[in-house]
């Protein structure tokens, strides 16, 4: 159990370096500032920031990994019945300068449940990455669903449609009519290991996803990120 939890910890911190170093090459002048923070009740965490750059006015890729004992407030919220749980993850959220180049989101995670023994109960995975732009390039957006279509299918055509859909249905602002939050792009969780896929294979696709980020991302931003705009643009 624990030597599942080093390997997931250290992929979760590498992918927080590598995309933090993708970004600030891209942008070409601002700098990431870490914040270290840590849990009473059990871990931490490390928040990194950018802000006024030449391309990403503000921008957070930060990790946690925390653990604690089951609340009575998370029985009852999270329908989880354990002793103790653990969980770790990578959140991010880049707000370009530009309004031509596009917000993204994007959240890796694995959430674990124990018994009183310290066995475990319970593991699920969750994550995905979606993208928001101000102003629609439609070869932009299929470049952006290629790389999670391309990445998903090579562990199972049947991936990308269903956690595409799962993203434009989560994703909706329904004060405005049903309206999507984007153009979407994956979305899953409580995704648990079985007999045909375990948790190599979780943690595989996890770690090719996580990485597409910046093959999704990184070439938007580099095509978009000299186009002249004004003030009327950005408002």
């Amino acid at each position: 159990m624990r030597s599942f939890r080093d390997t997931w910890e250290h992929y979760i911190h590498g992918l927080q370096d590598r995309i933090c170093a993708a970004l600030e090459a891209e942008d070409g002048k601002a700098k990431f500032r870490q914040d270290e923070w840590t849990r009473p009740e059990g871990g931490g965490g490390k928040t990194r920031v950018i802000t006024h750059g030449n391309v990403i006015e503000k921008g957070g890729v930060n990790t946690s990994v925390v653990f604690g004992k089951v609340t009575d407030a998370m029985r009852t919220q999270l329908k989880i019945e354990g002793d103790s749980w653990y969980a770790c993850g990578l959140s991010i959220v880049i707000h370009p300068l530009n309004p031509f180049v596009p917000t993204i989101h994007c959240n890796y995670r694995m959430f674990e449940l124990y018994d009183e023994k310290g066995e475990i109960k319970d593991r699920w995975f969750g994550g995905g990455t979606d993208l928001t732009p101000y102003y629609l390039f439609e070869e932009d957006a299929r470049a952006f669903h290629l790389v999670y279509k391309k990445t998903c299918d090579a562990f199972g055509t049947d991936l990308y449609p269903e956690w595409k859909k799962q993203c434009d249905d989560y994703f909706v602002n329904w004060h405005r009519g049903m309206e999507r939050r984007g153009i979407g792009g994956i979305f899953y969780d409580y995704i648990r290991p079985d007999a045909n896929r375990n948790i190599d294979f979780w943690f595989g696709l996890a770690s090719a996803c996580g990485h597409a980020f910046m093959d999704a991302y990184i070439p938007i931003v580099n095509k978009r990120k000299s186009t002249p705009y004004t003030l009327q643009h950005k408002h």
